[in-house]
């Protein structure tokens, strides 16, 4: 907790807002994304998302195949508390709906679906501007995803493909030969418009999915990484991710890090209060 709080302090000193940008790219995604305050009519259907899960009291055995969480000290929890505390808060869960709607990627993998809730506004702004959108979303526990994918049929996120796997499992099936797959893991030529990282919270295994998923990437595709700042280790794998060759714009909302990888930006990176 101490490290996260140093680690804000100095965000805080750092960032800037939309006046301090001079990317005409960062500044449009800043102003007509990021702070945008209209009311859309899908926050209703993510408030109901979430409200549904709350309002859950059952407990489910959770297996942690990531960094483990700084909340729970057993892997037997209440739904509700796994919604409240574990879970995209509503402001995120909504700016992740506007990044989605602004960008109209074709294609999404989300890593860690937990109980859903980045995934339904991943669904929803998918389905509101590109009727055809897919989105592939990975959970290593089977008794969370199973949740989650009851959520998916209540709410109807029925362009969601939701796959019980580890991280670890399914990019090695991914990159093996297209002979030897199954048919959810026939993405060898795969190209992701949008990736959302909320997995695995260690160095290692982040940069490990960076590299194994960068032969995936178009000049249009969004990465996005989250809990950057959860430790020193996720600082230092941000701040390699931030110089590596094929990364050339990155914004960091202290939750966040977007890596774009747009070949006609120069190298920039932001620090943005949102």
């Amino acid at each position: 907790m101490l490290f996260q709080i140093k680690s804000y302090l100095q965000f805080l000193w750092h960032s800037k807002n939309e006046h301090a940008v001079h990317s005409p790219f960062v500044f449009n995604l800043l102003t007509k994304c990021f702070y945008d305050k209209k009311t859309k009519p899908e926050y209703a259907v993510l408030k109901n998302y979430r409200n549904s899960l709350l309002a859950n009291n059952n407990t489910i055995e959770v297996t942690d195949f990531g960094a483990g969480s700084k909340v729970f000290k057993s892997n037997t929890r209440i739904i509700s508390k796994i919604a409240k505390t574990a879970g995209i808060s509503s402001k995120r869960a909504e700016l992740l709906f506007r990044i989605t709607t602004y960008f109209r990627p074709s294609t999404i993998l989300e890593f860690g679906t937990s109980l859903g809730l980045a995934t339904s506004a991943l669904s929803l702004a998918s389905r509101s501007v590109v009727r055809k959108a897919t989105i592939i979303t990975l959970e290593g526990c089977p008794e969370t995803a199973k949740i989650a994918q009851l959520q998916f049929q209540k709410f109807n996120c029925n362009n969601v493909e939701s796959i019980v796997t580890t991280f670890n499992s399914y990019l090695e099936k991914r990159n093996s030969s297209p002979e030897t797959t199954t048919e959810h893991f026939k993405l060898n030529t795969e190209h992701f418009s949008l990736i959302y990282f909320d997995g695995n919270h260690s160095k290692k295994a982040t940069l490990d999915y960076f590299e194994e998923l960068l032969p995936t990437i178009t000049n249009e595709t969004v990465w996005i990484f989250d809990d950057i700042h959860w430790s020193s280790q996720m600082e230092e794998a941000w701040e390699i991710i931030k110089k590596h060759p094929k990364v050339t714009v990155t914004i960091d909302t202290f939750q966040w890090g977007l890596v774009f990888f747009r070949r006609e930006q120069p190298k920039e990176h932001f620090i943005i209060r949102i």
